[in-house]
């Protein structure tokens, strides 16, 4: 059986840093449309409190989502050291597409292919698929890959995972805070070798009642003038109640697919939208394991510096450990890494993945 391995990766980080006071003279309402008579600055400090972000990243105003997925896929193709004409799929994961200035998402034409376009890739045979999955979008692209590589359909995809989450926030939703910027890529190739690189996936999806735990709505402020607009919206409460539920038994399922234990980890880097669920969540994995104790080395984060960038999450981790510019973090030859994720649907996936040794 060929198997599926990362041969480079890059990754397209927004210099715009954007930090608590940034929303200092925000006007926030509850879910109910309720003004929220409190200080910023007690709201601001209890978001940080229960997220850990204390900074994000926001495009900037004249850039868009495909500019940010075109940088980290040029520097993906760099790191492997191909030729771009020899893409044999290019698939671009995100919530929202090319998100105008002014909020409006735009599909037509699709992510991938406008990243083509930008990269001049010539080659006609070189299909843009979008994968539209909500913040598991990137890992499924990987799932997909996997599956195209092994059945034959190709030899090398370019999957790439980008947002602009800052311009589909709504300005009086304190949950715009959680909300980033960003795109990851890396360029996945078939290979002969066997027991190395994908090696279990996992896909579970759950849309029943819950569909709109992750939805666009229109504005919590009821006296806005723009009711027609809609944004990003979460109840926060019911998605940490189904992540914690749901997230860590389905890796458990995942690493026993891969015929390995806990112990083998070396990393595992999930999507990040609240660390205190992260945190959870990783514990309650050991704890499946009999482990009440583990290294939180196992579990690198982003959030705290970048926020929520959906689908780049994960990529963009994987690609600043294996560069070495995340401090105390490193990946090991031979050793096995988790991706995992959860999002809008609501969906859940996973990956067994073992480095090249």
């Amino acid at each position: 059986m060929p198997s599926s391995v990362i041969i480079g990766s890059g990754s397209c980080i927004p210099e715009r840093v954007i930090n608590g006071s940034h929303f200092i003279n925000s006007t926030f309402y509850t879910d109910a449309g309720d003004l929220i008579d409190k200080p910023n600055e007690e709201v601001i400090r209890k978001f940080i409190d229960i997220t850990e972000i204390e900074e994000r990243r926001y495009i900037e105003d004249d850039k868009m989502n495909s500019d940010l997925g075109f940088e980290a896929a040029k520097e993906a193709i760099y790191d492997a050291n191909i030729d771009q004409e020899e893409i044999d799929y290019i698939i671009f994961a995100s919530n929202f597409g090319e998100v105008s200035k002014n909020g409006m998402p735009n599909f037509m034409p699709n992510m991938a292919a406008r990243v083509k376009h930008k990269l001049g890739i010539k080659n006609r045979k070189c299909i843009t698929y979008d994968m539209i999955f909500g913040c598991p979008g990137w890992v499924e692209g990987m799932i997909l890959a996997d599956d195209l590589l092994k059945l034959g359909k190709a030899k090398t995809i370019l999957v790439i995972g980008g947002e602009t989450l800052s311009r589909v926030t709504d300005p009086y939703d304190r949950n715009k805070m959680i909300f980033a910027d960003g795109a990851g890529a890396v360029i996945v190739q078939r290979t002969e070798e066997e027991n190395v690189g994908i090696i279990s996936t996992n896909t579970i999806c759950d849309n029943a009642d819950e569909l709109n735990y992750l939805e666009c709505a229109k504005t919590l402020n009821p006296n806005a003038e723009d009711q027609d607009r809609i944004y990003i919206r979460m109840q926060g409460r019911k998605i940490y109640e189904y992540a914690l539920k749901n997230v860590p038994s389905a890796i458990k399922e995942t690493i026993d697919n891969a015929g390995i234990s806990i112990e083998d980890v070396n990393k595992i880097l999930l999507h990040q939208a609240n660390a205190k669920m992260d945190h959870a969540m990783v514990s309650r994995i050991f704890k499946l394991y009999g482990k009440s104790e583990y290294d939180e080395s196992v579990s690198p984060m982003t959030i705290q510096k970048f926020g929520n960038s959906s689908v780049a999450t994960v990529p963009t981790m994987y690609d600043i450990i294996a560069k070495g510019e995340m401090k105390g973090h490193s990946f090991q030859k031979g050793g096995y890494i988790v991706f995992g994720s959860v999002g809008a649907g609501m969906n859940i996936n996973c990956i067994v993945y073992k480095m090249p040794s």
